[in-house]
């Protein structure tokens, strides 16, 4: 049975509604996979700038509305990761014959010993936790290393993006709705990057940097979704075996961050009450469940 965003598209194709759309979007599936993962993560960076733009606009950020933009943004981090990797890859999984159950733990677990082994290689520091210096021993600034702990977290950001438009190649479904999974995904990663831009920027301003500065640093700590969504997609549409780990890997990827960095940080930053990150977590959750659910 065709999905809700599938009897919308077909609907508009057959009375030729919205002609504009329908030939952008065709123009977008007639590109290579690679570089339709290399426009979803220039997307998210693109988003990623407007919040660290934010620093123009206010001078400082309230810890609770800190804590809101980081619960956020593990909220839809934690639900991408099931509903458009982990879901998906076990899928994939049984398709290709495997033990879904089996793939699925191996590329999720090392996903989180990726990020793992990053974070011991990777010289960075975490907001709220300026006397700890992660990695490797470094006299860099504390604001090139606080840059360096978003940066992290991006990694696995854009892999995710390049693995969903990687895996468009190997679907045996409808091509135009695993496009389409592939970009909500894209735009969920994007809405969660618009606080995180401003959750870099404008802490920044404040550590004596020029709003300019700061707002460069925040937008730079997302150029690395557009590298990796490219590397993720050209991995899996060349090694289309290891999609179903791929997609796994790219789920625990993110959860790892979640946990080992958002939460944390969420927590921290809502300094009159938990609740703030909570809710914030909520609403992040449901926007990109929403998202997968009813579009993807």
């Amino acid at each position: 049975m065709l999905n809700i965003l599938e009897k919308v598209w077909y609907y508009r194709v057959s009375n030729n509604h919205n002609r504009g759309e329908v030939i952008m979007f065709n123009w977008f599936m007639s590109l290579d996979l690679w570089v339709q993962a290399l426009l979803g993560g220039v997307f998210t960076w693109f988003v990623t700038a407007l919040g660290a733009a934010l620093v123009f606009l206010f001078k400082k950020i309230s810890k609770n509305v800190l804590g809101m933009m980081y619960g956020v943004a593990a909220g839809v981090m934690v639900a991408a990761s099931f509903w458009s990797l982990l879901a998906p890859g076990i899928e994939v999984a049984e398709a290709q014959g495997k033990i879904a159950w089996l793939v699925a733990a191996i590329g999720f677990a090392l996903g989180g010993i990726f990020l793992f082994v990053a974070d011991k290689i990777i010289p960075h520091m975490h907001f709220g936790r300026e006397k700890v210096v992660e990695g490797i021993t470094t006299k860099m600034k504390r604001s090139i290393l606080l840059v360096f702990s978003i940066t992290l977290h991006n990694i696995p950001e854009g892999l995710a993006i390049g693995v969903a438009f990687g895996a468009i190649g190997a679907t045996t479904g409808s091509v135009e709705a695993a496009t389409v999974a592939a970009m909500v995904l894209a735009l969920g990663i994007g809405i969660q990057n618009f606080p995180e831009g401003a959750a870099v920027s404008i802490p920044l301003s404040q550590e004596k940097m020029g709003k300019t500065k700061a707002f460069m640093w925040g937008q730079a700590s997302a150029l690395v979704e557009p590298v990796f969504a490219v590397l993720g997609a050209i991995l899996v549409t060349s090694m289309s075996v290891i999609l179903p780990y791929a997609l796994a890997f790219a789920a625990g990827a993110m959860i790892y961050v979640v946990v080992e960095e958002l939460i944390p940080e969420a927590q921290e930053n809502a300094n009159s009450g938990t609740h703030f990150a909570v809710f914030g977590f909520m609403l992040g959750f449901i926007i990109m469940m929403i998202l997968d659910v009813a579009l993807g």
